[in-house]
């Protein structure tokens, strides 16, 4: 096979961009590509089965691993034993020394929704992540503030992109390569020994999974990983974002599948609401009220928080909570009605039998620790609290039209103000976006519209008079463009009315696109070709 160069090489590019890495990475796809595209086709089918109403129920084929008292996952990694608090966030240079900085225990080095997939986010976040190991890294603001690494670090675990996506910075045989294969790919050639030689390990984060074939390729792949590159099976550890309704039903299953390399679950709540309206958003019992009402305590969310507790306790991994996405502000007022509400999502965590919790901003690793510490006091864990009072059924999963709640033009406006101004940064090359003191990702520009394309699709009644119609959207729509137009000229307008359009068409059309970033990095990114001698 023949691999190419597609993107430009930027300072120190060639450290991360090595012949023996690059030969890892085309090995990698040659083992793997085919299955990931096999793996893809399921998901699509089985969205078209959901389409004809034939919901998903927990597998009757897969019973007996469920029933099975006796296999467990492996036992707790080092650096991964407690992980009371985690801190989340993009590659870049600063947020890498501030993440690693915080205070918690665990930094989730984000290469998928937080990271708008440039060629140079991509390749320089290896990097940063290289260098941080090595202690060379820090980072001077504009002001002339110096950031520099402390003593006591975060433990780093990498999340790489979906199996959906690809990367176009390289091509093998004049294709573009999968973008999940690059990022865990690169790091672990790079960082793997690294990270040993540190006293921990390679950890990941995998995201998007659909179901427990899909974590087999993963497990696959580690194996076939780590003879390669000499290291002794079980080296790689990995937490199991269930951020999908479909993934939901197959938790224990996934936690078979990786059980050598198992380092628990984590409920990642808003790509969970984003899988449930693209699933089923076409039937009315599962419109959604405005994103904000849509908490953890509302039945479908509750009873899928607690049947994963319930599963990874039961096999004895870590189950981690969700994220806290609040920024604090310097306005005293709107931190305190937000902090009492972080501190109350975090004490339901914690009471329920979480492990760990996630935050978006080093300014509530505190808030989030004491919660934890409450219940946890010295214990790394409570790994011993079984949920044996937990029973959850097929159906509620899919309680969707027991939320309480609205729809109102406030929450169609905030919608639509969410995605296109995160489209728009996101376009610009940041994925992590600061909004009304929330930290949005592409996660979260999922939720927006996709509930913009249900509400239409559904003529939702709104609370305040009149329903979501078309005319109402698009003008909308109009309006956060011009805002968010004013005072801008050339490439910046050009990018702002770029982001309207794919709202517009990925929230306006007939059918819902699985995803806004797939069609939006096929058209919108992607490197000039200036190709490097061909492996």
């Amino acid at each position: 096979m023949r691999y190419e160069i597609i993107g430009a090489l930027a300072d120190r590019f060639d450290e991360v961009l090595t012949p023996g890495a690059l030969e890892f990475l085309v090995a990698l796809d040659s083992e793997f590509a085919a299955r990931r595209v096999a793996l893809l086709d399921t998901r699509r089918a089985r969205r078209d089965r959901y389409a004809t109403g034939q919901f998903p129920d927990f597998l009757p084929e897969t019973a007996a691993i469920r029933a099975d008292p006796d296999w467990r996952v492996a036992p707790p990694a080092p650096g991964l034993l407690d992980r009371r608090v985690e801190i989340t966030g993009p590659t870049d240079r600063k947020m890498t020394v501030n993440a690693l900085n915080s205070g918690a225990r665990v930094w989730l080095a984000d290469f998928e929704d937080a990271t708008a997939p440039t060629w140079h986010n991509v390749i320089s976040g290896q990097l940063n992540l290289i260098d941080a190991l090595d202690r060379r890294i820090d980072f001077t603001d504009p002001r002339g503030k110096r950031y520099a690494l402390g003593a006591d670090l975060a433990t780093i675990v990498v999340r790489p992109r979906g199996w959906h996506l690809v990367e176009k910075g390289i091509v093998v045989d004049g294709r573009p390569i999968s973008a999940s294969l690059v990022d865990f790919g690169l790091y672990l050639f790079h960082c793997a020994q690294r990270q040993l030689d540190a006293g921990a390990g390679p950890y990941f984060y995998l995201p998007k999974l659909e179901g427990h074939r899909e974590a087999r390729l993963w497990n696959d792949v580690f194996i076939f990983a780590q003879q390669r590159l000499g290291l002794p099976r079980g080296t790689i550890r990995a937490t199991t974002l269930i951020e999908t309704i479909t993934a939901a039903f197959e938790m224990e299953e996934i936690l078979y599948e990786l059980r050598e390399h198992s380092a628990g679950l984590n409920a990642g709540r808003w790509d969970y609401i984003f899988s449930v309206i693209k699933n089923f958003g076409q039937w009315p019992d599962f419109v959604l009220p405005d994103r904000s009402e849509v908490t953890m305590t509302v039945p479908f969310m509750r009873a899928y928080t607690e049947l994963l507790v319930a599963t990874c306790h039961r096999r004895g991994a870590h189950a981690i909570g969700g994220m806290a996405a609040f920024i604090p502000s310097r306005d005293p007022q709107v931190n305190e009605v937000a902090l009492d509400r972080v501190r109350a999502d975090k004490r339901r965590e914690a009471g329920d039998g979480f492990d760990g919790s996630w935050v978006a901003h080093p300014g509530l690793v505190e808030t989030c620790r004491r919660e934890f510490d409450a219940v946890l006091g010295d214990r790394p864990h409570q790994l011993d609290r079984l949920r044996d009072d937990v029973a959850v059924t097929a159906a509620d999963l899919l309680a969707v039209d027991k939320t309480p709640g609205q729809v109102t033009t406030a929450g169609v406006r905030a919608n639509i103000a969410v995605a296109v101004r995160y489209v728009d940064a996101w376009l610009g090359g940041t994925g992590a976006v600061a909004l009304g003191n929330l930290m949005e990702d592409a996660a979260t520009a999922e939720i927006a519209r996709c509930q913009v394309w249900q509400w239409l699709h559904h003529g939702t009644p709104l609370a305040d008079g009149g329903c979501v119609t078309e005319d109402l959207v698009r003008s909308i729509l109009a309006v956060e463009l011009a805002a968010l137009v004013d005072g801008r000229v050339g490439a910046n307008r050009d990018r702002a009315e770029r982001a309207a359009r794919i709202v517009e068409d990925t929230a306006l059309g007939e059918d819902l696109p699985a995803f806004f970033t797939t069609g939006a990095y096929a058209r919108h990114f992607g490197p000039t070709r200036r190709p490097v001698p061909v492996g």
